[in-house]
């Protein structure tokens, strides 16, 4: 009879941009048409943003990216100073991100298993990745226990993500050497959840508030969507890196309008690219072209590139790209959490 060992055995290693030079790829299907003339664009506009001094960038993050290995291509953007915030949702953050900075991996699977047999063994398939479902329980206790630490209050998504960061520093550090959560910590780059009980943090809060029903803290979406917003306040320019759409996607493009009630004339996000599988014609958000968002004023036309690709396969020749182009190595850091009031220190 089978085991879980006999399924978690093969690890999904996270590819490495820096190990390969996709410049000439890339700048060769410029000549050629489709779906490669798009990416070819995009990774332009997006090696663009990098140049302009005036441009902060904000990365987006929808769909089971960091399990599918894509965790250090984020890593790397953030150490490289090549994005200065992130809106995602959480389960890439928690779920994926910040369950493997406690030890956990995610492993090579197959989507032709028997799912009540993976469902007997604690298994969980994301399509063709299995994680362990008793080390994702373990995952959703250690959010609790951060939540049990902190003053009873409502929080913002950044400040308790940038409390993820203080409990991985205090405790020796993340057990891997490419955290996100970690890495946006030490680097001041804030990170915004604003479905934040979409993931183990949302058991967490479940925990928590069960177990401290007179006084506990509560998520804040409406410091969410303020403190994203003077992000846009606080930046001449911006561009968006959008991998997938969903509320990340829509959250972002939001706050030049929350910027422009706030402070007439806002700029639209000047340069806008988005990878995505999703079908234009159904009208949904996820699938919505960034010409769409130009008429609900978040979006200027000029530099805009929609990537009609899996994220696997984009991403990582877009950002290596930029990487290889190198514009990163003179750009000012923006350290945007210090934007924000730190918050409190763990107890």
């Amino acid at each position: 009879m089978a085991t879980k060992q006999d399924y978690l055995k093969n690890v999904v290693e996270h590819i490495d941009i820096k190990e390969h030079n996709v410049i000439k790829l890339v700048d060769s299907m410029e000549k050629m048409a489709f779906s490669a003339r798009d990416l070819n664009r995009a990774a332009q506009i997006y090696d663009r943003m990098l140049h302009d001094k005036d441009c902060a960038i904000i990365l987006t993050l929808a769909g089971s990216l960091f399990s599918a290995g894509l965790k250090k291509v984020v890593y790397d953007l953030i150490t490289n100073n090549m994005i200065d915030a992130i809106v995602s949702t959480g389960a890439i953050m928690v779920d994926q991100d910040f369950f493997e900075a406690l030890g956990f991996k995610h492993y090579i699977g197959t989507p032709f298993v028997d799912d009540n047999v993976m469902r007997d063994l604690h298994i969980d398939r994301i399509y063709d990745t299995f994680i362990d479902e008793d080390e994702l329980r373990i995952c959703d206790d250690t959010t609790a226990k951060i939540f049990d630490l902190l003053e009873p209050r409502p929080y913002s998504s950044r400040e308790l993500l940038w409390n993820f960061g203080k409990y991985l520093d205090e405790n020796g550090g993340p057990k891997v050497d490419d955290s996100v959560i970690y890495a946006a910590y030490k680097h001041n780059v804030p990170i915004f959840v604003p479905a934040f009980s979409d993931c183990s943090a949302g058991f967490g809060i479940v925990m928590h508030q069960t177990n401290n029903s007179e006084k506990h803290l509560s998520f804040d979406s409406g410091k969410d969507f303020l403190e994203l917003t003077q992000i846009k306040l606080n930046s001449k320019e911006t561009g968006i890196f959008m991998i997938g759409g969903g509320v990340p996607k829509n959250f972002t493009q939001d706050i030049v309008v929350a910027a422009d009630i706030l402070q007439e004339n806002a700029p639209m996000h000047k340069y806008a690219v988005q990878i995505t599988v999703a079908d234009v014609r159904d009208g949904a958000l996820s699938s919505s072209t960034l010409k769409e968002a130009s008429s609900w004023g978040k979006v200027e036309t000029t530099f805009e590139q929609m990537v009609y690709s899996e994220a696997t396969i984009a991403m990582p020749l877009i950002a290596g790209y930029a990487y290889h182009k190198g514009a990163w190595k003179n750009r000012a850091k923006r350290e945007m959490q210090k934007i924000f009031s730190l918050s409190p220190t763990l107890s």
